[in-house]
């Protein structure tokens, strides 16, 4: 129970990666916020873990407006009591090439990946610092350190997200908040299981581990950074990415490039 008596916000929460977290936060003692556009999705996630005995709340918000985000801290502290942890989740992407990537993609892109990443942050961090402390975690990716084809908005946002970190990490040590960034490479939700046959293949090709990532080891590297396990790691972005980010990019042949 490692995170027993807390209250954990995690946005994105009613898929993948933040629905994980959320079944995992709650089962290690957290009291845990869904915040998501799909409200009902939210929800669901919500009675999961309130049916299993834990505390949860599913709550709509869309992180790139600000006013939105500042309704979804203050509920999780009116009704829960306190913030201690926020994991900044949602994101979305676009795909298509550097030449022909509308603008208004790049704007919507942006907004939630980079915006709502500052605007979640910023807004629990003012929470925490009333309080003396907390944790602040960030999803990132392995496309903020390569210039992956076809997702240049997206990779864009990540690449700022880690930096983002950083300086957070940075300006609130003396309020002892820690933050920190997860970096997944390929992993294995409703969106990459939409990808064909070939293109599966090609992104398999690129991991040493030779298979996607599962949500729940990504959500095992958010309680690690929320628990005090973490309590002297901040400003670190970490990559669970089978060996992606190590091995470099492969050709189906197998060869480097």
């Amino acid at each position: 129970m490692r995170l027993q008596g807390r209250v954990a916000a995690i946005t994105g929460g009613a898929l993948g990666i933040g629905r994980a977290t959320a079944r995992l936060f709650a089962s290690e003692g957290a009291a845990v916020v869904l915040g998501d556009v799909e409200t009902a999705a939210a929800a669901a996630v919500a009675k999961e873990i309130t049916d299993a005995g834990g505390r949860a709340l599913a709550v709509a918000v869309d992180v790139g407006d600000a006013g939105q985000v500042q309704a979804f801290v203050d509920r999780a502290v009116a009704e829960l009591g306190r913030l201690d942890i926020m994991f900044a989740n949602a994101g979305i992407a676009h795909s298509a090439p550097f030449l022909d990537h509308a603008e208004a993609q790049w704007h919507r892109v942006l907004r939630v990946n980079l915006t709502g990443v500052f605007l979640c942050c910023q807004i629990a961090a003012r929470q925490m610092v009333k309080q003396g402390g907390g944790r602040i975690i960030t999803t990132a990716s392995i496309n903020g350190f390569r210039g992956v084809e076809n997702l240049v908005g997206y990779n864009t946002a990540k690449a700022g997200v880690i930096e983002l970190t950083k300086t957070m990490a940075v300006e609130l040590a003396q309020h002892g908040i820690t933050v920190n960034a997860i970096a997944p490479a390929q992993i294995d939700t409703r969106l990459t299981r939409t990808l064909s046959d070939d293109a599966r293949a090609r992104r398999l090709a690129r991991i040493p581990l030779g298979r996607f990532g599962e949500v729940e080891e990504v959500a095992k590297a958010a309680l690690f950074f929320a628990s005090d396990d973490a309590a002297y790691v901040t400003g670190h972005t970490l990559a669970v990415d089978g060996g992606y980010l190590a091995g470099g990019l492969w050709s189906s042949s197998g060869s480097a490039r």
